[in-house]
């Protein structure tokens, strides 16, 4: 006997680049939507999606091998989870362009995390116009994924006036606007996003509860008083000194006892530390410089704004939200 510990965790992690491979590839030649309707054998796959029966039956075992088909007597079917994000338009929120970007424009990216290693640089992004619709397209639909779990998760009832500030989605004031017909809010975004977030805030049908202004993230300084602030995906995105001072001007803007979420990923003192967020410190680096800062730095910049942070709000298979109160 020998109490020397086995490798498979390290080689699940190892070979975890397989898995990821060909999931993008399922999602491509669109494995998951062939089994919208019901479950297939791999020659029935092949005949849906246009590729060999070798290759419907490798691509669906792997699936099946991670959980996202459930495999029995020779025939394929969805999991729950594939079936709600991965079926094309039967999906309930499609994640298809999500995969593209990560396939297209982050997975040979990382190529690069060698050099970001050993300088702490971003790698070269070579983006084009077509690379920057692949990009922001990803970008956006992960950006819906957060927003429906802030939706679900967060309790903001009661609100009334909420500021969003800053941040790439309307997604998430949208949801809140809808989970409270009685909540207002007031769109200050940065120069280039106001035409995106007054077409969403129109498609979703709440115009009229909605204004849009620009201003510069880092500098702004609202005006109002607001009961809900929202500064989701903002932090990673600037130094130090500016998420200082953005958090100081926010709670200038908000009525003692406002509610204050923060959505990013962060690197946290927990026993264990969330993997999602640890491996996106990487992601965000390599990719374009920002940043996935400590929780506690953010914590402290929250303190010293007159912000306290009441709660901790992990959303799955998305960031994490502090929720704090205006004192």
């Amino acid at each position: 006997m020998t109490t020397t510990p086995d490798a498979g965790r390290i080689l699940e992690i190892a070979t975890g680049y397989m898995a990821a491979k060909q999931l993008f590839e399922s999602s491509r030649i669109g494995l998951f939507a062939a089994l919208a309707d019901g479950s297939q054998d791999a020659a029935g796959i092949a005949a849906a999606t246009g590729v060999s029966e070798r290759m419907a039956r490798i691509l669906a075992d792997a699936m099946a091998a991670k959980g996202l088909l459930v495999r029995s007597a020779g025939t394929y079917a969805l999991a729950p989870d594939a079936a709600a994000y991965l079926t094309g338009t039967a999906a309930e929120l499609d994640l298809a362009p999500f995969l593209t970007f990560l396939s297209e424009i982050s997975y040979p990216h990382w190529l690069q995390f060698g050099h970001t290693v050993d300088t702490t640089e971003p790698g070269d992004l070579q983006m084009d116009d077509e690379r920057w619709a692949t990009f922001m397209a990803g970008v956006m639909t992960y950006n819906l994924l957060h927003g429906q779990e802030f939706g679900r998760l967060v309790d903001l009832a009661g609100a009334t006036n909420a500021l969003d500030f800053g941040g790439l989605s309307a997604a998430f004031a949208i949801g809140a606007m809808r989970a409270n017909p009685g909540l207002r809010t007031t769109f200050l975004y940065a120069p280039g996003f106001e035409d995106g977030i007054a077409d969403a805030i129109a498609e979703a049908g709440l115009a009229d509860r909605a204004t849009v202004e620009v201003g510069d993230t880092a500098t702004a300084t609202p005006q109002g008083s607001y009961d809900a602030v929202f500064a989701n995906h903002v932090i990673h995105r600037f130094t130090a000194e500016e998420n200082r001072g953005i958090f100081a001007h926010l709670r200038a803007a908000a009525v003692p006892g406002a509610t204050l979420t923060v959505l990013d990923f962060f690197l946290d003192d927990d026993a264990e530390q969330r993997a999602l967020d640890a491996l996106h410190a990487g992601e965000y680096l390599v990719i374009d410089g920002t940043v996935v800062y400590p929780e506690s730095e953010v914590r402290a910049w929250l303190t010293d704004a007159g912000w306290d942070v009441r709660e901790k709000i992990a959303l799955p298979g998305s960031p994490r939200v502090l929720v704090a109160t205006a004192v």
